[in-house]
């Protein structure tokens, strides 16, 4: 189906209409002390009605939320028992568009997919302090393999690190390579693209070896993790006025005093502390920290199946890995975090406000 009937389908059903149909007339949504990563985490299917983001892309929600396949010609999604493969329609249309502009220009095979948003997006249970309004997603700096993976494999098989072990902020020569930069900085040309955060050290290796284009390059902001994959953030769509954006990157390349300063200890120590200091109990976010809008998300109907809510041209599963022969070329195996923002650096328990 193509995109604009897809998207023309989707909002010919208010959301609004769906959500007040569905909740009584006194409504209050208990949510007592249950913390609103909790209520999200547990809903598996999205909302019907109008694609829609609510809020800010680390405090909110998204109604109307299609999947993208798990296999596609030119992607395959990892971490599947996560269900995190949710976005709004353009990001999941950008998403395609970048797997087949990567493998027809730039000698990238195929994506390899980290998270997207849950169903209804809002706080995650575990990794992520944003990817909640379906604009936002990961992608792995593995090239997609030749094969088609098995449901065990991507679960199990790890992202690469592109830093050099034992290094500080150094990229391995041995890893990296001239796709990877091109894959990059395709995805940061497209105008939808707001920002993408990739480690530091691959800021760094794109400010020293990137000779096309320069444009888009201060759209790469460097950040905390992100050296196994990078990290795609959309603008809020035209039209979605419930769509908070965010500030504006500063002018220019990024290759300067801002770089700079990620070079320093000043990001990577640790708070002073006292020594008779009590440990601050964490605050979690609450459904009342949400827009209003997140709390009628919760309740409204779903759709009514996963497959009916799954955008984009799939491919038939290839015979699992144990059907292949076994010589076939692995993928490599370096350790990842469990659930990916951190990295091989360690992060500070304060951080600074993202860029």
């Amino acid at each position: 189906m193509a995109f604009a009937d897809f998207f023309r389908n989707f909002a010919s059903v208010g959301l609004a209409a769906l959500l007040l149909a569905s909740a009584p007339a006194d409504f209050v949504h208990a949510e007592d002390a249950t913390p609103a990563k909790e209520l999200f985490g547990a809903v598996t299917l999205p909302t019907r009605g109008k694609p829609t983001p609510y809020g800010f892309y680390a405090k909110g929600c998204q109604g109307g939320a299609v999947a993208i396949p798990t296999d596609g010609p030119t992607w395959q999604a990892m971490r599947l028992s996560r269900n995190r493969r949710w976005g709004q329609p353009q990001l999941i249309a950008l998403i395609e568009r970048l797997s087949r502009d990567a493998a027809k220009y730039d000698g990238w095979p195929g994506l390899l997919l980290g998270d997207i948003a849950q169903p209804r997006g809002g706080p995650m249970r575990t990794g992520h302090a944003s990817h909640q309004i379906g604009l936002d997603a990961d992608i792995w700096l593995n090239p997609m393999p030749p094969r088609r993976l098995s449901s065990d494999e991507r679960e199990n098989i790890s992202a690469r690190s592109m830093l050099k072990p034992n290094a500080f902020l150094t990229v391995d020569p041995n890893i990296w390579t001239p796709a990877h930069a091109r894959l990059i900085m395709r995805a940061a040309s497209y105008p939808e693209v707001e920002r993408i955060f990739v480690n530091p050290a691959i800021k760094k290796k794109l400010c020293d070896t990137w000779t096309g284009d320069r444009t888009a390059l201060g759209k790469v902001r460097p950040y905390y993790g992100h050296d196994y994959h990078f990290h795609i953030r959309m603008h809020c769509p035209a039209g979605a006025t419930n769509c908070k954006a965010q500030a504006p990157v500063p002018a220019g390349d990024g290759c300067d005093k801002s770089l700079a300063w990620w070079f320093t200890k000043e990001p990577w120590a640790k708070p002073d502390k006292k020594p008779d200091t009590k440990p601050v109990k964490p605050r979690y976010t609450m459904l009342s920290d949400l827009p209003k809008a997140c709390a009628l998300i919760l309740e409204a109907p779903s759709v009514p199946s996963a497959a009916a809510a799954t955008m984009g041209k799939s491919v038939a599963p290839e015979p699992a890995a144990s059907d292949v022969d076994s010589a076939s070329e692995p993928l490599p195996s370096d350790v990842e975090p469990a659930y990916g923002e951190t990295g091989n650096v360690p992060i500070p328990l304060v951080k600074p406000v993202s860029r």
